[in-house]
């Protein structure tokens, strides 16, 4: 139901449960809440208002709800809006929209374009949210874990920008501590000729053959020389450049790169534990300095510094998003794998120290987080085994490449094309499922060419449509002038309420951080699509009646494209 017609019956429901409460006496009704029924046989919407009401009134709620439709059917405008409406059950009132309520979609969605779906904020300043994601460390190439991270925080930025959302992206290197110090390490290994399983070989050494490949480009630059601190500086670069490469690839870009290493070098991290020193948030035992954790709910207490003089790995997490605050960042999503769970009750806790500190107003809950579990990916029928230390795990490169089939005997123009669908396919997948469970990508089913694969199929939509259109050879900003009333059918029917859901699942997703429900809808769609096309000739000998269906599939392109660009797929007009 477009949201406009949405606010109309909502407010037309106020005004008759007003009426209904002044003239009887009774208490201040809440505002009516609207949703789709379950069959769609019962109507295009519902309202439970009765129910929720009858105790409260202490009135029989088929009663109430028959006598909130009379007054409804005097309200103004009623029945352009609305053709009939039913009491079902105990009490609930089931709406059918006029046909030109629901045909309206079409022309909203031809006149918007683009923008259709997206939701402007009111007067004032313009909202701004961060996302950090990704945040690999680098120390190698980017994993599949990164790889839905990447995803889902593209996607979930997309989002709150279609709601009028400034949003910022931002990536987090820790460059700095023991893991860096374990690169450089490995790096000068290999320069000494050692490799894996050699009995110099360094213990927490990285096994990956990309070391190696570090070396011997170390090894021909001119800054090469015997020096661990100008190993570690090179390593670092060469890997971030990797990176870089990756996300390019990947279609994902960052408005800013923010280095661990900062946060000690401009004395944050020393900054954050004097504030917390100074607020008695911490303490001494066993040679290293507590942060009272347990003061916010955490389960025990946390060390912030060893007796070693070093600092755990959430201290300077502590002073990173201090630092969003103090950017002017009061929303801020972080998207991480689950592992990181256990540092979201002491970052929090720290940052309530600091707040208390500083009289900042930090929420409670701030920042928000968006944990993702693991990828298992499966190809030939066999799961890829995952091994970070072993060097053998699977990148986002190798993810991208294989599930766009790229070979190496491809011209650039065809490994472009092959990478596109490869990229396109990652996404929509790491995509199609909620963040907090566990995900099998199957290689296979990512090159089918088929309705089996979803990305295909909401794709394939896209450029069917595109071929009728081309099919009939005329100007599409015409269709805005056609017919819509005569949009008629059950199959149209259902297509035109699928439209109309639009700016809502944006709104939805976008304010409970789901972006698979837009990929969930995307493929609902591509299907009430599909079933219309095989149920309605759209090129018939009535002119009338092909403008106002050709009208139809015009917005329905529209919005797979619309939605397609927020999850970061392409849109091709042929495949």
């Amino acid at each position: 139901m477009l949201l406009t017609n949405k606010n109309r019956l909502i407010e037309m429901l106020s005004a008759a449960l007003q009426s209904l409460a002044q003239e009887r006496g009774l208490g201040e009704p809440p505002v009516p809440r609207l949703e789709r029924p379950k069959a769609v046989d019962h109507g295009d919407v519902a309202c439970n208002i009765a129910l929720q009401l009858s105790k409260a009134w202490k009135l029989n709620p088929r009663e109430l709800a028959q006598a909130l439709v009379e007054r409804l059917q005097q309200q103004p405008g009623f029945d352009q809006l609305i053709t009939s409406c039913d009491i079902a059950g105990p009490g609930f009132i089931n709406f059918r929209l006029s046909n030109a309520a629901k045909t309206a979609v079409v022309g909203e969605i031809l006149s918007s374009g683009t923008h259709f779906g997206e939701s402007k904020q009111g007067s004032g300043s313009v909202p701004s949210a961060m996302i950090e994601f990704v945040s690999a460390n680098p120390t190698g190439p980017l994993h599949v874990g990164h790889g839905r991270q990447a995803a889902l925080g593209d996607a979930l930025a997309n989002l709150l920008a279609t709601q009028g959302i400034q949003v910022h992206r931002e990536f987090y290197y820790n460059d700095a501590g023991v893991q860096i110090a374990n690169l450089a390490l490995s790096v000068q290994a290999r320069l000494n000729g050692l490799k894996p399983g050699d009995t110099h070989w360094p213990e927490q050494a990285y096994n990956g053959e990309y070391i190696a490949e570090i070396a011997a480009a170390f090894k021909a630059s001119p800054e090469y020389r015997d020096d661990l601190e100008a190993i570690r500086q090179f390593a670092v670069a060469y890997l971030r450049n990797e990176q870089d490469i990756d996300l390019k690839t990947f279609g994902v870009q960052f408005d800013c790169y923010y280095l661990e290493s900062s946060l000690y070098t401009d004395g944050s991290v020393k900054q954050i534990v004097e504030d917390l020193q100074s607020i008695g948030k911490t303490y001494e035992g066993e040679g290293a300095l507590w942060l009272r954790t347990t003061d916010d709910g955490d389960d025990k207490d946390r060390v912030m510094r060893k007796s070693d003089g070093s600092f755990t790995y959430f201290v300077p997490d502590v002073a990173y998003h201090a630092s969003k605050w103090s950017r002017g960042f009061a929303k801020v999503i972080n998207v991480q794998g689950s592992d990181h769970h256990g540092t979201i009750a002491r970052v929090r806790s720290g940052l309530q120290g600091v707040a208390q500190k500083r009289g900042w107003d930090i929420p409670k809950t701030y920042p928000d987080y968006v944990l993702h579990k693991m990828v298992t990916v499966m190809r030939h029928g066999e799961e890829v085994k995952i091994s970070k230390r072993a060097g053998s795990y699977v990148t986002v490169r190798d993810l991208v490449e294989w599930s766009g089939g790229v070979t190496p005997e491809m011209t650039p123009e065809e490994r472009e094309l092959a990478l596109q669908r490869g990229r396109d396919a990652v996404r929509f997948f790491l995509i199609s499922r909620k963040a907090d469970t566990e995900f099998v990508f199957d290689i296979d089913l990512a090159l089918q060419q088929n309705d089996e694969n979803p990305v295909f199929y909401v794709q394939y939509a896209h450029a069917r449509i595109s071929s009728i259109l081309k099919q009939w050879d005329g100007k599409v900003a015409d269709l805005a002038n056609a017919d819509f009333s005569l949009l008629q059918s059950k199959a149209s029917d259902h297509l035109l309420r699928r439209l109309a859901e639009y700016p809502e699942v944006l709104t939805d997703a976008a304010a409970e951080l789901a972006p698979h429900a837009l990929a969930f809808y995307l493929r609902d769609l591509a299907g009430d699509f599909h079933t219309f096309y095989n149920a309605d000739r759209v090129l018939v000998d009535d002119q009338n009646l092909k403008l106002a269906r050709l009208a139809l599939l015009s917005a329905t392109r529209q919005v797979l494209q619309n939605g397609l660009k927020v999850l970061g797929v392409s849109a091709p007009a042929k495949m």
